[in-house]
This record gives C-alpha cells, sequence and structure tokens, in this order.
C-alpha cells in the first residue's frame, strides 16, 4: 500500500512540474513577442530617426587627382571638423607619395586632434596617420589611424593615383 502512495504521489508532482513548466514557457513565449513587438517598433522609429540624422549631418568632401574627381562622404570627429576648417579657408593640396603598394600618404603641413583606433583600411579610405598625414588608401593595411572619411565611387581610383607620387586636392563639397 505505501508503494501505491509513493508512486501516486511523485506522479502529482511531475503532473505539477510538467504544469508549472508549460505556464513559464507560456509566460516566455509572450514576453518574447511582447519584446520583439516593442523592439521592433522601436528599431524602426530608431532606424529612420539616425537615417535622417545622418542624412542631415553626413558631410562630404572633393579628392581631386590629375583630372579625376571624387565624392567622399567623412567621418564625424573632430580631426574631420578640424580638416573641413582647413579646406573652408581654400583647398588643401597635399603632394603624397607612394608607401609599400597600398596606400598614398603625405604631409598635412599642421596637425590635426587624433583619435586612432586599430584600424584595417580598405580601398577608398582617407585616414590621419601620426597627426598629421593624410593617407589614401588603393589596397588594405592594419595600423592605429584616425578615420576621416571614405570615397563614395571608386570607379578609376587606382588609375588615378596610379603607381608614382601624386597631388591631391581636398575640397570641401557644396
Amino acid at each position: 500500500m505505501k508503494r501505491h502512495w509513493l508512486i501516486a504521489l511523485i506522479a502529482i508532482c511531475m503532473l505539477m512540474i510538467s504544469a508549472c513548466n508549460a505556464q513559464e514557457n507560456r509566460n516566455i513565449d509572450t514576453s518574447e513577442n511582447n519584446n520583439t513587438s516593442a523592439s521592433e517598433s522601436s528599431n524602426t522609429g530608431t532606424s529612420e530617426n539616425n537615417n535622417t540624422q545622418e542624412a542631415e549631418t553626413e558631410m562630404k568632401m572633393n579628392v581631386q587627382i590629375g583630372d579625376y574627381t571624387f565624392t567622399a562622404t567623412l567621418e564625424q570627429n573632430q580631426a574631420v571638423n578640424e580638416f573641413v576648417e582647413m579646406m573652408k579657408e581654400g583647398p588643401v593640396t597635399i603632394e603624397m607619395s607612394d608607401y609599400s603598394g597600398f596606400e598614398k600618404v603625405g604631409p598635412l603641413g599642421k596637425g590635426l586632434t587624433t583619435d586612432n583606433h586599430q584600424t584595417t583600411t580598405n580601398e577608398g579610405d582617407i585616414v590621419l596617420y601620426s597627426g598629421n598625414q593624410i593617407v589614401i588608401f588603393y589596397g588594405s593595411n592594419s595600423w592605429s589611424y584616425t578615420r576621416i572619411g571614405k570615397v563614395d565611387d571608386l570607379t578609376n581610383w587606382k588609375k588615378a593615383l596610379g603607381s608614382g607620387d601624386i597631388t591631391a586636392v581636398f575640397t570641401a563639397a557644396e
């Protein structure tokens, strides 16, 4: 008789545990659905707001190399603000040398505020190196740089840069 009571007690405990787990799962599902809906609507609003803000604050510059002119989207940092101020005073012309077969580098003539981060660059990236040198990439490199911008359309980029020294003229885009 004791055995039957023990089996019955175990069965009742298992049913209760099952019922608790089922209720917990329902609560979790409901909670996840509510969170998903809230985050989806939140993300949609945030995304739209961010896109609007980016469009309003996105700064551009022109990079002229020989007969080619490229537009670049600028980053948002102190170095860029200072570089834009230089461009407002007039075109910033930099004599640039080829370095290691993946970049052109040239002295800016003045130091800018740095915000260096370990970065892997790609073709079209424009960075500040050592606070006073502009580097434009037609290849890739990993180093600690302050990002300045990125060329929007790389059509003829490598052709414009060629294999030797170049003169790059940076101007604020209207």
